[in-house]
């Protein structure tokens, strides 16, 4: 090959890959930067209902689908299938936090909060099979989530301790660039993460991350600690779908109703 040409075919090789990383760092970003929706201030907007999808819901870790806990369901009753949701997909449980979990899938008929209607804690409530609303302000950011009413409001401004532990939490927000962090703390431990029986308690630290991909998706991450139970932090990271159907609506289902007999059936027949 002559010299010659071998300089044609590298300036053309230089060319494509110049046209390439100009199109892709250049182009897209832009486009999708434009759809994010703001408020008057700059900050991204997440006023909206939104949604999870897929089965974490159910467990958190990747889970093949099997028989519900009543065969008299059949399919109906039965666990779908789905992919995990954990980062690196297990959960770093000590010992006897990881038998406590088996114990509590085992037992999940009388033990899980979801069961009872109680409220579900974060980060479950973000990914439960219910929409969730966000009205953000000009200071802080309320959440309103379908499942049993319950609620939570991310205060903006200087970070506050919570005054009591409950199922919620406290939620301390700030920005970082176009990312909302929420530290989330004073939990009153009795929430689960999911059907499976992956539990928290009182120790547990959780801090978010919401980043919209653009008008409709919002990337969800939660990192989890707790030296009581896990050996190390480990993160969750899922995607938040906006409801855009017509007339798309926080409708209510308040659960305590439905739980009553579950709960204090034995007393009445006593």
């Amino acid at each position: 090959m002559s010299d010659r040409r071998r300089a044609r075919i590298l300036l053309f090789a230089v060319c494509v890959v110049l046209f390439t990383a100009s199109h892709s760092n250049g182009q897209t970003p832009a486009r999708s930067t434009s759809q994010i929706p703001r408020m008057p201030d700059g900050k991204p907007n997440f006023t909206g209902l939104w949604q999870a999808s897929g089965t974490a819901y159910w467990d958190i870790r990747d889970h093949s689908a099997h028989a519900g806990a009543f065969f008299q369901l059949g399919a109906t009753g039965a666990v779908p299938a789905g992919q995990g949701i954990v980062e690196g997909g297990e959960i770093p449980y000590l010992a006897a936090a990881a038998a406590q979990q088996k114990e509590n899938l085992k037992n999940r008929m009388k033990l899980d909060p979801e069961i009872k209607c109680y409220m579900p804690g974060i980060p479950r409530a973000n990914y439960m099979p219910f929409p969730f609303q966000i009205t953000q302000s000009q200071r802080d950011i309320a959440f309103a989530y379908e499942y049993a009413t319950s609620n939570r409001v991310v205060n903006m401004g200087k970070f506050k301790e919570g005054s009591v532990d409950t199922w919620m939490g406290t939620s301390n927000g700030h920005w970082e660039g176009d990312t909302l962090v929420i530290d989330v703390s004073s939990l009153n431990g009795n929430s689960w993460f999911d059907r499976s029986g992956n539990f928290q308690t009182e120790n547990t630290h959780v801090v978010e991350r919401f980043t919209l991909a653009g008008a409709d998706h919002i990337n969800y991450e939660a990192t989890i600690e707790d030296k009581t139970i896990y050996t190390r932090p480990w993160s969750i990271s899922t995607v938040l779908y906006r409801r855009k159907e017509k007339n798309a609506q926080l409708n209510e289902f308040k659960c305590v109703e439905f739980a009553e007999e579950l709960i204090y059936g034995d007393l009445k027949k006593k």
